[in-house]
């Protein structure tokens, strides 16, 4: 019997070797199970190497310092406030930018009923040649200079032939006279000899005019001609840029960024009333901010004086009691409490 066994478990194995196949008894043994209790201590292993093993920190990402989306346009590239920073209107969209400019035209449309350019003028050659001459100095000194001009050239064919040395002295006020007296007797040549001694009504003639450039092309086109034009000068870009409603500093841009905001046929009243205001109330230095009827729609608020008595001695001209710039003010201003300016060496 044992005999039996062992010679049918050889021809089992002979048989397993010539078919390939690896007897039962030779295959590796199947994998025992591990206790759950190993399986627990595995675990705790594992998590307390991965507590062991060492994290790299990163460096939390710098969040870049910039204004509110809205907001940005309005703040960048303008000089912080000496006093108090001035800030935007937060997510002041399109639409309320537009509501709070024309808002302000019309407030001070009711501040300024009487606000027209404040140069003396008979006619657009007077206009366009007193325009000129304000280069770099006040409407008053113009004013106060002009009236000896006039009279000893009062056409252009006159100061187109007009001796530079005798014109120089009577501009001498003025400030830059040499310059100056180049300029005038060089458009009034051209007056004369392009265009029939008339001034052109148009912005691409008057450009062509010596000193002649888009700010006084629209104060000649808004004022001699009634053609609306933005008239862009100094208090007309410090206030808009105030009052947000451009980041421009270019004039050419800042035209069109305001005239955008603006119908057309606003355009030249609006630039009287924002000149108007720089003038009298909003200065460069020195703004009255406490007496300034636009102050709850300025986001400049504060960089000037609040308190509105000490605001109050800070207002020139009318707003102030003292006289305009104008010699020949219109009625509607004297009717309105204004009083003209005095003649050249009247003090």
């Amino acid at each position: 019997m044992k005999k039996s066994a062992a010679n049918k478990e050889s021809a089992a194995t002979e048989k397993s070797a010539a078919s390939g196949k690896t007897p039962a008894s030779e295959k590796s043994p199947a994998k025992s199970k591990t206790p759950a209790s190993e399986k627990t201590s595995a675990a705790k292993k594992t998590a307390s190497a991965k507590k062991a093993a060492p994290l790299k920190r990163q460096a939390p990402a710098k969040k870049p310092a910039v204004a509110p989306k809205k907001a940005a346009a309005a703040v960048k590239g303008v000089a912080p406030a000496k006093t108090v920073a001035p800030k935007p209107p937060r997510g002041e969209s399109r639409t309320a930018l537009v509501r709070r400019a024309r808002r302000i035209d019309r407030e001070l449309a009711e501040v300024y009923p009487y606000a027209h350019p404040e140069l003396d003028f008979e006619n657009p050659f007077q206009l366009v040649v007193a325009t000129v001459l304000s280069a770099q100095t006040t409407d008053l000194r113009v004013n106060q200079t002009t009236p000896a001009l006039f009279a000893k050239y009062p056409t252009p064919e006159d100061l187109a032939a007009a001796v530079p040395e005798e014109v120089e002295e009577i501009l001498r006020p003025t400030g830059f006279f040499r310059a100056k007296t180049k300029s005038v007797i060089g458009l009034s040549k051209a007056l004369t000899e392009d265009f029939g001694g008339e001034v052109p009504g148009r912005l691409e003639d008057l450009v062509k005019l010596p000193g002649v450039g888009r700010k006084t092309a629209f104060v000649v086109l808004g004022n001699a001609f009634g053609r609306p034009g933005i008239t862009v000068d100094t208090h007309f870009q410090r206030l808009v840029r105030r009052w947000r409603w451009t980041e421009e500093t270019d004039p050419d841009k800042i035209e069109a960024a305001v005239g955008a905001l603006f119908p057309k046929s606003d355009w030249t009243d609006l630039s009287h009333h924002v000149i108007w205001h720089g003038r009298r109330i909003c200065h460069a230095r020195k703004p009255a901010c406490g007496a300034c009827p636009v102050a709850p729609l300025c986001p400049a608020y504060g960089e000037g004086e609040t308190d509105p008595e000490k605001a109050r001695k800070l207002l020139k001209y009318e707003k102030g009691g003292f006289p305009g710039q104008r010699l020949k003010p219109p009625q509607a201003y004297l009717d309105a409490g204004g009083r003209p300016a005095p003649p050249l060496g009247a003090g």
